[in-house]
C-alpha cells in the first residue's frame, strides 16, 4: 500500500450548483502530483466528463501550495525508464483529458504553481490566481528541463517569455503571469475564492451543449492551418444553427424577451 493510500483521500471533490470543485489534497507535499493523485483526478475527471449535471469544474489545492509538480522522491524510488516513461505517459492522458472533457475547467491558484502544477494551470481551460501566487517551471534548475510543461505553458505564453521560463526556472508573479496569459486574472487573496466561483457560475448558466461544443472547437481549430479552422468553425456554426435551443435563443434576442432558461437544459 502506498504512503497516499494510508492517510485521508488525495483528492476531495464538492459539487454545488453544476459547479464540481477538485481539491489536491497532499498539503504536506504541497500537493505534489503522485502517480496516486493523478489517479484520483483521472478518475474524477472521466466520471465528471460523463455527467451532465456538472457544468464547470474547478481544480484547487488545500495548505500553502497549489501544487509544486510531480513527486520527485516517488520518481526517484525507480528512475528506470519503463517507470518514468508509465508515469509521463499517466500525467499527459491527465493533462489531455483536461482539454477534451465536454465542461470546461477553471484553476484556482494559490502558493507556488512550478513544473507539471505550472503545466496544470496552463492545461486548465482557464485560471484564475490569487496575487499572492507564483509560477514557475523550475526543473531545468534540478538538471531536468521542463518537457511536458513546455507543451501547455508554450501554448499558453507568447513564445519567447514561454522560452525564458523554460530556460532560466525564474519564478513569475500573479501580474506578470496575467500578462503573459497564463492566467485570466489575478485577485487579492481573499477575493479567489469568490472571483473563481463567479466566473463558473457565468459559464454554468450557459447552455452546456454550446458549452461543451464551443469547447471542442476551440482547440480543434487552433491546431488546423487558417483555411481548415473556418471550414470546422463554418460546420460547428451549423450545426449549432439547427439546434432548437439555438433557435430559441435568438428569436427571444430578436423579439426582445428574455432568454431561455438554460440550466435545466
Amino acid at each position: 500500500m502506498s504512503p497516499d493510500q494510508t492517510r485521508e483521500p488525495v483528492l476531495l471533490r464538492d459539487d454545488k450548483d453544476g459547479i464540481a470543485t477538485l481539491t489536491l489534497n497532499r498539503p504536506d507535499k504541497f500537493n505534489a502530483l503522485s502517480t496516486g493523485l493523478m489517479s484520483a483526478i483521472q478518475a474524477e475527471l472521466d466520471s465528471i466528463a460523463a455527467d451532465s449535471t456538472v457544468r464547470v469544474v474547478i481544480i484547487a489545492g488545500n495548505g500553502k501550495a497549489f501544487c509544486a509538480g510531480h513527486d520527485l522522491k516517488e520518481m526517484m524510488t525507480d528512475p528506470g525508464r519503463e517507470a518514468i516513461g508509465q508515469l509521463f505517459k499517466q500525467c499527459s492522458h491527465m493533462m489531455l483529458t483536461l482539454t477534451r472533457m465536454p465542461q470546461p475547467v477553471i484553476a484556482k491558484v494559490h502558493g507556488i504553481a512550478t513544473a507539471a502544477g505550472c503545466q496544470l494551470v496552463a492545461q486548465c481551460d482557464l485560471a484564475v490566481g490569487a496575487d499572492t501566487a507564483t509560477f514557475a517551471t523550475s526543473g531545468i534548475g534540478v538538471g531536468l528541463y521542463c518537457g511536458t510543461p513546455s507543451v501547455a505553458v508554450t501554448r499558453n505564453l507568447p513564445r519567447k517569455k514561454a522560452m525564458e521560463l523554460l530556460m532560466t526556472g525564474d519564478f513569475i508573479d500573479a501580474d506578470t503571469a496575467c500578462q503573459y496569459g497564463l492566467i485570466n486574472n489575478a485577485v487579492p487573496a481573499k477575493d479567489l475564492n469568490d472571483a473563481v466561483v463567479q466566473l463558473a457560475s457565468r459559464i454554468a448558466s450557459n447552455g452546456p451543449a454550446f458549452v461543451a461544443r464551443g469547447k471542442e472547437l476551440f482547440y480543434t481549430q487552433l491546431e488546423q492551418g487558417l483555411e481548415a479552422a473556418y471550414v470546422l468553425a463554418s460546420e460547428c456554426m451549423v450545426e449549432n444553427m439547427q439546434a432548437a435551443d439555438a433557435q430559441a435563443g435568438l428569436q427571444a434576442f430578436i423579439d426582445k424577451k428574455p432568454m431561455p432558461d438554460w440550466s435545466d437544459r
